[in-house]
């Protein structure tokens, strides 16, 4: 007969279990935050009806509601634990047209608020069978104001059928994970610690509590830090750009990028971009293009799908993914759809008219001619290279029309050629979708001049991830144009900034070839490539994150039950608000992906453009204020770059410009006292001049000393103890003119070198100085002016007390 060790009979008598958190683990909400449950309970409780467009408030009120409810159960029972009627019994019920016997109609609302966006995880399931069926006890802790009853209806909602050995909601027990909920399970369970497991996403709650106790805990965070940051400034944004409409109620499409994230391998960080960033916005642009091709079909319609090259590479390789080959990859652009579809000179000259700068060969690479006139024209200016404005207002005097129009006439033919071959059936066609990042739809409308030309009926239809709508107008009867981000999404003062910023997006996005200048036969003639390599592969890169995104987007939502695209309205909201997030407020990891990304102008030069140059916006900053700042052309092309590269809130200061919430008042300088300036003349000579000094809404000091040439001044002597015996120097500047306004205007300003300055009783550390004494001066030398004007500005952040 057999006889037990003591070791074997305590194995024997060893109890395991697995728990598991309820809300974000076990189960997910189709929404932003969790406070989307109180936002849907707004809708489903008939306020929305009583009070429309208040659900912040109702939000905010519920949050309170909640606060006071814990705060007023610790000071009478030493515990914060509270059910859901004692956080409704402190509800405002007058302020949303109620009384407060309505309190049981708002608590049934919220559940059936959390029946609605509840979600199983599946990955959780998939655990908790396995655990099941190893033979360990399952179960659930949960810190809620639920009661185990609603719990329970709440978890065979979402999974019928569900079963489990333990249910523990902290409200009923008067204590949560943090305090003596787990010890309360240990013993009601007999379960042995050492030998169970809880899994939760509260580090506090749910990792450490359970370490407390001796718990093995499994960490399920509901997504990274960086993932987590980005979604926080997504929602600012959100309720910044998108006023008045629900901001989390997202129908699960922020639940979606978490689970995805959650489910993919570690790889660069390029490709993490583009799956939880890029690959979001594209997708649903995916569904939007879906939906127009569907809309524009109809009994006796022939539809193709093209997508526009190079900007549209991206779009056309998701399409590929999710649809198959069911639509072509036109390379096209502005350039080569207006000339060819030009029967006078006027389309060429809008296009110069638009050029920043050209030369001889890039005017002849385009027009395959250059006339000696043309060729005298360029020479006329320095380095060969002229505005295009003055090219276009030139251009019929150096030019017969005659010539523009033959050479039109035969790209034209070749244009056709080419979308003969590449679109399938294409004379069969009666109606054919354009697919493109978008904004005016220029090759849109050439194209129909083109088609019109050629006597094709084929009618057009423009799908634009962001439109410029109001340049929609003058589009053909029988054509159409849409925009995913429309401005009926957002304002047309934010869409104008998205635009300006948009050079990022679509270097992202475009493909690894040159930009098309002819063709030949089927063949695509391509200008060189002048992005490095390094740049063409690292879009590849987030190229690919932003595919695997697509790719798995419809499984995932299949699994987890949702539907982030079946609501457009909402889709285009949060597609604005991811891509606005990354454009116009990026983080330092993206900064530093980023930052040094050039942009191929794509006519007129072969240069690249910089993305970033944070030294460009201080300048700016320093000589015109930041409002004027905000306005800066390009280049650099990514603006919101260059004040992310200063900081985070220079970066959202922008924003808040863009969407016109940036008051001039404020933010604006005024005039805050005089300066007496010293002036030296190169012979020795000196003048005194008083000069304003103003006082800036981020608290700095500008000063601004205007010189002309005929005063002969070569140096400047600035009494910083004046304006602040300490502080940060930002740097001196230059803007210069033939007119004093001009030159205030001008976007074109130098900064002085800082080891120019002259520091005469002044310790200087990079931008810090202090004053020595009271007589302490910088000295500034003046350059050669070669224009009339010159206006010389200092910027200074006072550190301590400043002069009265």
């Amino acid at each position: 007969m057999a006889i037990a060790t003591p070791g074997a009979e305590r194995r024997a008598k060893i109890v395991s279990a697995w728990s598991f958190d309820v809300f974000d683990t076990f189960l997910l909400r189709a929404c932003t935050t969790p406070d989307g449950v109180f936002e849907r309970t707004y809708e489903l409780s008939g306020i929305s009806q009583i009070c429309p467009n208040v659900s912040g408030s109702f939000v905010q009120h519920r949050i309170q509601a909640e606060a006071r409810a814990r705060r007023t159960a610790k000071e009478k029972r030493g515990a914060s634990e509270v059910r859901i009627d004692d956080i409704y019994s402190f509800f405002p019920f007058r302020l949303f047209g109620l009384a407060h016997h309505h309190l049981d109609d708002l608590v049934e609302s919220e559940f059936a608020a959390e029946l609605e966006l509840c979600r199983a995880n599946p990955d959780m399931l998939r655990q908790y069978w396995d655990m099941k069926r190893a033979g360990h006890r399952v179960g659930f802790i949960s810190d809620t104001y639920w009661d185990s009853d609603r719990l329970a209806r709440l978890l065979r909602a979402c999974r019928p059928g569900l079963t489990w050995d333990f249910l523990y909601a902290s409200c009923d027990h008067g204590s949560g994970k943090s305090e003596a909920l787990f010890a309360k399970y240990l013993s009601e369970q007999g379960v042995d610690a050492g030998a169970s497991f809880h899994v939760g996403d509260n580090d506090k709650a749910d990792i450490k509590g359970a370490k407390r106790h001796g718990i093995r805990p499994r960490y399920y965070p509901q997504a990274t830090a960086q993932l987590a940051s980005r979604f926080q400034r997504e929602t600012a944004l959100f309720e910044l750009l998108c006023g008045g409409a629900p901001s989390k109620l997202d129908h699960g499409a922020r639940t979606l990028r978490r689970m995805i994230a959650a489910r993919s391998a570690e790889k660069s960080p390029a490709f993490h971009l583009g799956m939880t960033v890029l690959g979001p916005v594209m997708t649903a642009f995916d569904a939007f293009i879906a939906r127009r091709c569907e809309a524009v079909a109809g009994p006796g319609r022939k539809v193709a799908l093209a997508f526009l090259g190079r900007d549209g590479f991206l779009s056309h390789q998701i399409w590929q993914e999710l649809h198959g080959t069911t639509s072509a990859y036109l390379e096209i652009n502005r350039r080569v759809s207006l000339i060819a579809s030009a029967d006078t000179m006027q389309p060429l000259v809008d296009l110069l008219s638009k050029i920043l700068k050209i030369d001889a060969p890039a005017f002849r690479d385009v027009i395959k001619i250059l006339p000696p006139n043309v060729a005298a024209f360029f020479a006329a200016y320095p380095d060969g290279i002229a505005p295009g404005e003055d090219l276009a207002e030139a251009l019929p005097e150096l030019m017969d029309a005659s010539e523009i129009v033959e050479l039109a006439t035969a790209l034209r033919a070749r244009l056709l050629a080419y979308l003969r071959h590449t679109i399938p059936d294409f004379d069969e066609c009666t109606d054919l979708v354009l697919a493109d990042l978008g904004y005016s739809g220029s090759v849109q409308k050439a194209l129909r001049r083109v088609f019109d030309l050629g006597g094709l009926e084929i009618r057009l239809h423009g799908a634009y991830l962001i439109s410029l709508d109001d340049a929609f107008d003058d589009i053909a009867d029988e054509d159409s144009a849409a925009g995913f981000i429309s401005d009926l999404v957002v304002t047309p003062h934010i869409k104008r900034m998205l635009i300006r910023n948009v050079a990022l997006l679509e270097q992202i996005c475009c493909s690894a070839d040159g930009s098309v200048r002819d063709y030949d036969g089927e063949r695509v003639l391509r200008e060189i490539n002048p992005r490095p390599a390094s740049q063409i592969a690292l879009a590849a890169e987030i190229q690919a994150g932003a595919v695997a995104f697509a790719e798995s987007a419809e499984d995932v939502a299949l699994d987890f039950c949702l539907s982030p695209y079946d609501a457009p309205d909402v889709a285009a909201r949060w597609c604005t608000a991811t891509l606005a997030r990354f454009l116009l407020l990026p983080d330092e990891d993206e900064l530093a992906l980023l930052g040094g990304l050039k942009h191929d102008v794509n006519f007129g030069t072969h240069s690249l453009a910089p993305m970033i140059d944070s030294d460009f916006i201080r300048r700016q900053i320093t000589a015109r204020g930041f409002s004027a700042a905000c306005t800066s052309g390009a280049p650099p092309m990514w603006l919101a770059g260059c004040f992310a590269r200063l900081s985070p809130s220079n970066a959202y200061l922008y924003a808040l410009f863009g969407a016109n919430r940036l008051p001039a008042d404020v933010f604006e300088e005024s005039p805050c006292g005089q300066v007496r300036i010293g002036l030296f003349r190169a012979n020795g000579e000196a003048a005194l001049e008083t000069s304003t000094l103003y006082r800036t809404g981020l608290g700095e000091l500008r000063l601004r000393i205007p010189l002309s040439r005929a005063m002969g001044i070569a140096m400047i002597a600035l009494p910083l103890p004046k304006l602040a015996a300490e502080g940060i120097l930002h740097g001196v500047t230059i803007q210069s003119a033939d007119d004093i306004s001009d030159a205030a205007e001008s976007q074109d300003v130098i900064g002085i070198a800082a080891e120019s300055l002259i520091s005469a009783g002044i310790q200087r550390n990079h931008a810090h100085y202090r004053a020595e004494n009271e007589d302490a001066c910088l000295l500034i030398p003046v350059a050669p002016m070669t224009q009339d004007i010159a206006i010389y500005s200092v910027a200074i952040t006072p550190l301590g007390s400043t002069p009265k």
